[in-house]
């Protein structure tokens, strides 16, 4: 049984994700989402209690899912920030990113102005445990890992949400070099 609901659940955000690409948060509504997963909206009332619900459920397993998925941190700073960097090119360059960016950019500020969401939540989790290894190892500075890590997620969270204002002087290229500077400039060891 749990392996159909979850099945139902995955085949409904699927759905959300087309819906929004499609039309953007505002403009798509749970009955957009059951027409195109092909189910009653009673259904996925049982899943989610909204709409609103389903897109935040959306929004984290797509964050959540650019995550490293290796278990071992990289054992140098380069390695580390690499990964890094690569993570946050990686939702920069998220269509659901660029989608909500342009279409409901008050969501973006909610999440960088009023509250941590889910997937921050994990990510930041991740980096704190990434920067703890990195620690014992000497290949990162000292310091408490769980505020080192919630710098490294506001660098990274500003550059990724930023990207496409400051796009004529950081192409891509460029911004994946800059911004592995910053981190690294960060999260060397040495003296302060």
């Amino acid at each position: 049984m749990a392996g159909a609901a979850n099945e139902t659940e995955t085949a409904i955000l699927d759905a959300a994700l087309a819906e929004v690409l499609a039309h953007g948060i505002r403009r798509t509504t749970a009955s957009d989402i059951a027409r195109r997963c092909g189910i009653a909206r009673q259904t996925l009332y049982r899943y989610w209690p909204d709409a609103q619900a389903i897109f935040a459920a959306l929004v984290t397993r797509e964050l959540v899912a650019a995550l490293p998925t290796d278990a071992a941190p990289p054992a140098d700073l380069a390695g580390m920030v690499d990964l890094l960097v690569e993570t946050a090119d990686r939702i920069r360059r998220m269509p659901l990113v660029d989608r909500l960016r342009d279409t409901d950019p008050e969501l973006f500020a909610r999440y960088i102005l009023d509250r941590l969401g889910t997937s921050q939540r994990a990510m930041h989790a991740e980096i704190a445990r990434r920067i703890a290894a990195g620690q014992t190892t000497g290949a990162v500075r000292g310091g408490d890992p769980v505020r080192l890590a919630a710098m490294v997620l506001l660098i990274t969270q500003s550059a990724v949400q930023s990207a496409p204002l400051v796009a004529e002087w950081l192409p891509a290229d460029a911004w994946h070099a800059e911004l592995g500077a910053a981190l690294r400039g960060y999260l060397a060891p040495g003296p302060r």
